[in-house]
């Protein structure tokens, strides 16, 4: 089972990877531990729109159970929803069967034992249990329970100071992608007030309209001539389970999560001098800089939900943008939510009067590569101390990987937490200094240069995302 548990979660290909057994097993697990931690066993469920998640959140169920859970059913649900729903039944613990924004081959397992993200220590034990078969057997019971109505009264009060008067609120062209949101989104968007309407909006666990990583902008061509056909003022596009989010502005233009997070910070921050905000330390620099700018504090934090929603909550922090596209709000107890998300900067671009490429038009933009992940199935310790030990103590972070800072840029390179691969992202204030970072970085890891050269010279750079093998 080793392969399928990460760093926040467990993932994997579905039959291969990830089977009815093995989730019936971590089911067992997850009760047995609750018990035994003298928490009441009342666990929630949910599951995303992919073709697998039916038999798995049976066999789930099936594990919960047999170990005395008290389970409680919430259907097909965006991941969002699951969280409300924790909150609003009190905290139980609960597990969300999804891959989240990977592929339709692939599924997993969010779990929550408590009020902070579940650890990398909680997920080890719950492996040893379940590869050791250490089950307490007890009676349990399962059960339906719907939340809907009472997460769309939650999400319409909690942003309507947002809310724009109808003669500004734009037009919105949503995208879920088939994903968690469809049938979900664009109605409650019209309930706030905005003129929406949808494509890929049909349920559909196979992903036939598009990747459901919205991150990538070539995954919402679809989303931008839409917005543009539309004369809409605003694209939204969700990943499979909903919690992440990308938008699309009035021309088409995809807008990199960096940026949106800036708008956010512009808006949030100046309100609440010294306001502390969280970002994935893939963020780029420019995302620090603007919250010094505004007044607030950065806090870099390892990338993953686990870690920035900790950091969220252990800090109180306003805000917490991850460059992955998820954004988490003290709003929402430090959590996350792509609809809400939404709602908020469809509110900033009606109350500026300016279309969303006017607001963006002035940000600030430093050169910086997406992720570039190279396949690597070996234990990739001695490369990350040997990068690190290359460049002086005090320019090198190791909250995650390894981090390398510059004087007009920096370096990262990290262990993937969802796939056997290494990511690695860089960045430069300008497009020579982006260069000189890369060149300095290949100078001590060769044998990664043919696969991360590139991505310092925009004219011959991959596709976005991709995934090399050296």
């Amino acid at each position: 089972m080793r392969s399928i548990f990460k760093a926040c979660d467990v993932r994997g290909v579905y039959g291969r990877e990830l089977t009815e057994e093995k989730v019936r097993r971590i089911g067992a697990a997850v009760a047995t531990l609750l018990r035994r931690r003298g928490r009441p066993a009342c666990i929630l469920v949910g599951g995303d729109v992919r073709t697998s998640t039916p038999s798995l959140k049976a066999a789930l169920v099936a594990g919960l159970t047999e170990c005395g859970a008290e389970c409680l059913d919430l259907g097909t649900v965006p991941t969002p929803v699951f969280y409300f729903a924790r909150q609003h039944l009190g905290g139980p613990a609960g597990v969300m069967v999804t891959a989240s924004h990977n592929p339709a081959s692939h599924n997993g397992l969010k779990l929550v034992l408590g009020e902070l993200p579940v650890t990398p220590e909680d997920l080890g034990e719950i492996r040893g249990m379940a590869e050791a078969g250490d089950f307490e057997k007890a009676p349990g019971s399962a059960a339906v329970v719907s939340v809907a109505d009472a997460y769309a009264r939650h999400l319409l009060e909690a942003t309507a100071p947002w809310h724009a008067p109808s003669k500004e609120a734009p037009r919105i062209v949503v995208d879920p992608g088939g994903g968690c949101w469809s049938r979900w989104a664009a109605s409650l968007l019209r309930d706030a007030g905005y003129p929406a309407l949808s494509i890929h909006d049909t349920p559909d666990g196979r992903f036939p309209f598009r990747d459901p990583n919205p991150s990538v902008p070539e995954h919402l061509l679809a989303l931008r001539e839409a917005v543009v056909a539309e004369g809409a003022g605003l694209g939204v596009a969700f990943d499979g389970d909903g919690d992440r989010v990308a938008f699309v502005d009035e021309r088409g233009r995809a807008l990199p999560a960096d940026e949106t997070a800036i708008l956010l910070i512009r808006h949030l921050v100046p309100g609440e001098p010294g306001a502390r905000v969280a970002h994935d330390i893939k963020c780029s620099q420019a995302v620090a800089d603007e919250v010094r700018r505004c007044g607030g504090v950065p806090l870099m934090e390892r990338s993953g939900h686990t870690f920035l929603k900790t950091r969220m909550i252990r800090e109180n922090a306003l805000f917490g943008p991850e460059a992955s596209g998820h954004y988490f709000f003290r709003a929402l107890s430090g959590g996350d939510d792509g609809l809400y998300c939404a709602l908020i900067l469809a509110g900033l671009v009606a109350r500026a009067g300016a279309p969303l490429s006017e607001l963006a038009r002035d940000l600030p933009r430093y050169a910086t590569t997406s992720d570039i992940r190279v396949r690597h199935t070996g234990d990739p310790t001695a490369l990350l101390e040997r990068i690190a030990a290359s460049f002086p103590g005090e320019s090198v972070c190791r909250l995650d990987g390894v981090r390398v800072q510059f004087p007009e840029g920096w370096g990262l390179i990290r262990p993937s937490v969802t796939e056997a691969a290494l990511t690695l992202r860089f960045e430069g204030r300008t497009s020579e200094a982006l260069r000189r970072v890369v060149q300095e970085f290949v100078a001590v890891a060769p044998e990664l240069g043919p696969w991360i050269e590139p991505f310092a010279n925009p004219s011959s750079r991959p596709r976005p995302g991709s995934t090399r093998t050296p």
